[in-house]
């Protein structure tokens, strides 16, 4: 589903058919999960294919290596320059972008050595998610920010996610919502979370979460539309049965939420704020106006 034979990927100087990449079977990133990488969406436009926000999303790849100890010189210029070349290669404009960054042979506990670009990407029209979803709260925790870097975008943090995400798929829900080593309320396995009372959003504050780059055009939009949002630690409790909630990240983009814990978010969806922003990012990103 994401290449054919077909395909042309980026990776390590050149650009090269999916199938004719490989990937060294001592790299230190297959080992141990030391790698860093980001997901960025190209749209439609009037104004022809456009990357949503390339370089606050290359900036946030840079600073995940820098974070990791893991060499990567290549500039938010060139990696934009690369990734539209991708794009056209391909003959792609709606699309999802995966920059990647390995690293070299080394089975020691080490900091890189020398690293690897790779960048793929696949047609991709909507979001991984769909409205309405109904979630639990899961069982498993964020990574302790005093263990890992969680301010980085790390191949291996997601582990976590995948074990959290099946795990409410296996009883019977569509996502899961995780909270952080003191209860509150962090984020969901791979996307920041937002909830509405009395006309106003609250969203999990800095410092056990990943603040995603779709988090922060969250509140740039409020502040167009005039929506009061807050960020502050809360506890599960204190959303359940709130006027609405939603997912937002790249990939899910804005994202209505149906229920916590089966207690269902009580308002209309197109009665509420976090409608207005959901219609708002679409526009935002295919450059139409407001």
């Amino acid at each position: 589903m994401y290449y054919t034979d077909k395909t042309i990927v980026y990776f390590d100087g050149n650009f090269l058919k999916a199938a004719e990449a490989g990937m060294d079977l001592y790299g230190q990133s297959l080992h141990y999960g030391y790698s860093v990488f980001e997901g960025i969406k190209s749209y439609s436009t009037d104004h022809g294919t456009k990357i949503f926000k390339a370089e606050e999303h290359y900036e946030r790849l840079k600073r995940s290596a820098e974070l990791m100890h893991i060499p990567f010189d290549y500039s938010v210029h060139q990696l934009t320059d690369l990734t539209y070349e991708l794009l056209e290669r391909n003959g792609f404009s709606d699309a999802y972008i995966r920059p990647l960054v390995t690293c070299s042979p080394n089975m020691s506990l080490s900091k890189g050595q020398k690293s690897y670009l790779s960048l793929l990407a696949w047609e991709w029209s909507n979001g991984y998610l769909a409205d309405k979803m109904k979630i639990m709260t899961s069982p498993f925790q964020r990574p302790n920010p005093k263990a890992f870097k969680i301010e980085a975008k790390v191949g291996g943090h997601y582990v976590n996610s995948i074990l959290a995400c099946q795990d409410a798929k296996d009883k019977g829900y569509d996502e899961a919502l995780l909270l952080d080593e003191n209860g509150n309320v962090a984020e969901s396995s791979g996307a920041n979370i937002f909830y509405e009372k009395d006309g106003t959003l609250f969203t999990p504050a800095k410092g056990n979460i990943l603040p995603g780059i779709t988090r922060q055009t969250v509140f740039e939009l409020c502040n167009h539309l005039n929506i009061p949002v807050k960020e502050t630690f809360f506890k599960p409790e204190e959303m359940k049965g709130a006027d609405a909630a939603f997912f937002c990240g790249t990939a899910a983009e804005i994202v209505a939420l149906d229920s916590l814990d089966d207690i269902p978010f009580t308002k209309d969806w197109k009665d509420t704020a976090s409608d207005k922003v959901q219609q708002a990012y679409q526009k935002l990103v295919r450059l139409r106006s407001l």
